[in-house]
């Protein structure tokens, strides 16, 4: 009798469900475990394949190898502690301090177009972020309500124009790039954007009666204050990076023995704001200033000591965050996180820079005559590849000078590497994926040929006239 039972409740529908889907379960983990072990295998075989064929006392290699850490060490010593950490506060107080109201009364379709495109062409001047980086920031205000112009216009300023890259682009490769590189980038970002407003305008005066119909956002901060804010902040980045003239008889040479004391007093001009509008404590402020003086006053022929100091107490006086709305501390989040987003790439760029291109004047991996031969020169052709290379390459945030660094150093003409500068760093393909998920595929398109054609045109006059 229990036999047929058993014999009975096996054949049912049911019961032999449960074995087969521990079977397929099991088969499904082992399939895993198989694909993640050939993995590791793969991995190790060809880890094991590079150190065994790795070509060790070959002169060019071991080269390479050096020129990777002089370049690194370079960077490390000159551009780390007076560019990038001042770069880090700016980029996080304007995660923090510019509200999405503001974007809607600036950027808007609505808003006037002077000071739409005035403010988004400039607002890379205080962004330290890369191609990818500023994708979010770009959905966000264009999700938000910014006409397409205007947004345009800030996604190619963001990471072409951010003032880091202009002051390292200035004291590496020379302050006449640098200098062509601000007003291309600025100019740029409001003909790219104009362009893209006139070829889509059907659109954007739909969204314009639109945003006609909403009421007026409010506004948490007045913009002088903003605006006053970080150009304090800028002009501590700037003059403290203010590069040294081969010549003393200059305008730029007399900024230059003057930098520290510009520095400061933007630095002072910086506390007082902090005090009167971000809640920080006078006698707190007065405290950290007067340590940042004893300092400069000890050791006047080492400012970056004072300076490290006065960074330190700045990051203990937003970290408190006793201001009551919790804004200090998310700056502080904000700038931390951008630094560790930011400094391995920017070191890995650098290292791989150093490595296959070497520092100007010396040869990496790749000979010099391999680069004079694609981009040497100023013709119509070296200059369009270094524009449509450089759109469709990856560039972290300042990676882009180092490795134009090396670029010139082996022959690379004037005008394929502002270029390059002005291409390279506002696009990438990762970025062009995001933004066409954004825009759609026509206006991505219309976007990335504006930008590679106006970086070719300015490369050859720049390397015709300019240069």
């Amino acid at each position: 009798m229990n036999i047929v039972q058993e014999t009975a409740a096996s054949s049912t529908p049911g019961a032999g469900a449960q074995p087969a889907g521990r079977i397929f379960s099991k088969l499904s983990v082992g399939l895993v475990r198989w694909k993640s072990d050939w993995k590791w295998l793969i991995v190790l075989i060809g880890g094991f394949l590079v150190l065994y064929y790795l070509p060790l006392g070959a002169e060019r290699f071991d080269n390479a190898v050096m020129e990777a850490l002089y370049l690194a060490q370079d960077y490390a010593r000159e551009h780390v502690l007076l560019c990038l950490v001042p770069a880090f506060f700016i980029a996080g107080g304007i995660a923090v301090f510019i509200s999405q109201a503001a974007v809607m009364k600036y950027l808007g379709a609505n808003a006037p177009k002077v000071l739409a495109y005035g403010v988004a062409s400039v607002s890379g001047t205080i962004l330290a972020v890369c191609s990818c980086t500023v994708l979010p920031l770009f959905a966000g205000i264009y999700r938000m309500g910014a006409g397409l112009g205007p947004a345009i216009a800030f996604l190619y300023s963001g990471p072409a124009i951010n003032v880091l890259a202009i002051v390292l682009t200035a004291s590496v490769l020379g302050p006449k790039l640098g200098l062509a590189r601000a007003v291309g980038a600025i100019l740029f970002s409001i003909v790219i954007g104009g362009l893209m407003h006139l070829f889509f305008m059907k659109e954007e005066q739909e969204k314009s009666r639109v945003q006609a119909m909403l009421p007026q956002p409010e506004v948490k901060r007045p913009l002088w204050q903003n605006v006053l804010f970080f150009a304090s902040m800028v002009g501590i980045l700037v003059f403290a990076n203010w590069a040294k003239p081969q010549t003393s008889d200059t305008l730029w040479a007399a900024i230059y023995n003057a930098k520290w004391l510009l520095a400061s007093g933007f630095a002072v001009a910086f506390g007082l704001f902090l005090v009167l509008w971000f809640n920080i404590r006078w006698w707190e402020m007065v405290s950290v200033g007067g340590l940042v003086l004893l300092a400069a006053l000890i050791l006047p022929h080492t400012p970056t000591v004072p300076f490290v100091m006065g960074v330190v107490g700045l990051a203990w006086l937003i970290n408190r965050d006793e201001s009551g709305d919790g804004e200090l501390g998310a700056w502080w989040q904000q700038t931390w996180g951008f630094a560790k987003q930011i400094l391995p790439l920017l070191f890995y760029g650098v290292l791989i820079s150093g490595f296959l291109l070497g520092r100007p004047g010396h040869e990496g991996l790749i000979p010099s005559a391999w680069v004079a031969w694609a981009v040497g020169g100023n013709s119509l052709l070296s200059n369009f590849l270094a524009s449509f290379v450089g759109a469709f390459m990856y560039f972290a945030t300042l990676t882009e000078v180092p490795i134009l660094q090396g670029l010139i150093g082996n022959g690379m003409g004037q005008g394929p590497a502002l270029a390059l500068l002005l291409a390279g760093p506002a696009l990438s393909l990762p970025n062009m994926l995001v933004i066409r998920s954004v825009l759609g595929t026509k206006k991505t398109a219309v976007f990335v040929g504006l930008v590679v054609v106006m970086a070719t045109i300015t490369g050859v006059v720049y390397g015709t006239f300019f240069a």
